[in-house]
């Protein structure tokens, strides 16, 4: 069976730990950065299966890695699930309009990620 990787895009460490945790202990192989640019760039070279990424990063905003991913061949079907603490609509609505896949808010509960996960990077 061939690793699924999902890179998790995520400026607290606490979350992206969590998440990797979660992510590992069900089979993902699971690429963790907090770089907006530096993430983009290893995307570009060797997109993962899905990434999880948060809206307020320190360098690029969430909307900003996606408008950059969706403008490119390579990974402008990347699913991408938003794992987010800004739940209000106007932030779900620009996601949509940017072309996120998924939209979720923190705090989550590690059922639904997994889900959501499986769902959109296949089990």
């Amino acid at each position: 069976m061939i690793e699924k990787r999902v890179m998790v895009l995520e400026d607290e460490p606490n979350i992206s730990e969590a998440l990797r945790f979660i992510l590992s202990r069900n089979g993902w192989r699971v690429d963790v950065s907090a770089d907006g640019h530096a993430a983009i760039g290893a995307m570009r070279a060797d997109p993962p299966d899905l990434l999880i990424l948060d809206l307020m990063l320190p360098d690029l905003s969430g909307f900003d890695i996606l408008r950059s991913l969706r403008a490119e061949a390579g990974t402008r079907d990347l699913p991408v699930l938003m794992l987010t603490a800004k739940g209000q609509v106007a932030d779900r609505a620009e996601a949509e309009r940017l072309g996120v896949t998924r939209f979720m808010t923190k705090p989550f509960a590690n059922a639904e990620v997994i889900a959501a996960v499986r769902e959109l990077a296949g089990p």
